[in-house]
């Protein structure tokens, strides 16, 4: 087996994550604030917008401070010729192995956020389930696709 390409995700992944858990979790802060703002207002009791605080400030931490670092770390990937070697997880650390020969098709995915950071998502899908790569640099999310295009065989006529 030929070893193709050894790598980890590129470390603007990083920032992308958490900007977006920050656009979440901003949204939940202001239906936070509103129910405050009802409830002072129509006298209802405040022990549910406590509670709901309470778990914003863990998420928060754990959304934009430890899982992105995490995940980052721990998530890679490994190219051969015969498969696609997928290594993620947070707690339970899974490693799979995706022969080539499954491969039905490969697609790429970049949203607005991703796009700003030159970044894209490689979807490889399979009959089983699909596999996907966030967080590489666009270039190089695109070698990566015709690469596993050319080793699976998959035609690629939507280009």
């Amino acid at each position: 087996m030929n070893r193709q390409l050894t790598r980890r995700l590129h470390r603007d992944y990083i920032k992308v994550y958490r900007i977006s858990g920050l656009i979440t979790h901003g949204v939940v802060l202001a239906i936070i604030i509103a129910y405050f703002s009802v409830a002072l207002w129509r006298e209802w009791t405040l022990i549910p917008g406590w509670i709901a605080l309470s778990i914003f400030i863990i998420t928060f931490i754990l959304f934009i401070w430890i899982i992105p670092v995490m995940k980052y770390r721990i998530f890679q990937y490994e190219l051969f010729d015969d498969e696609l070697e997928i290594q993620s997880g947070l707690i339970f650390i899974s490693n799979v192995l995706v022969p080539m020969v499954r491969v039905q098709h490969v697609e790429l995915e970049s949203g607005p956020l991703m796009r700003k950071y030159e970044l894209a998502s490689v979807s490889v899908v399979t009959a089983a389930t699909t596999h996907r790569i966030s967080g590489l640099k666009q270039s190089e999310a695109e070698q990566m696709k015709r690469r596993i295009g050319v080793l699976a065989k998959v035609d690629d006529r939507d280009e």
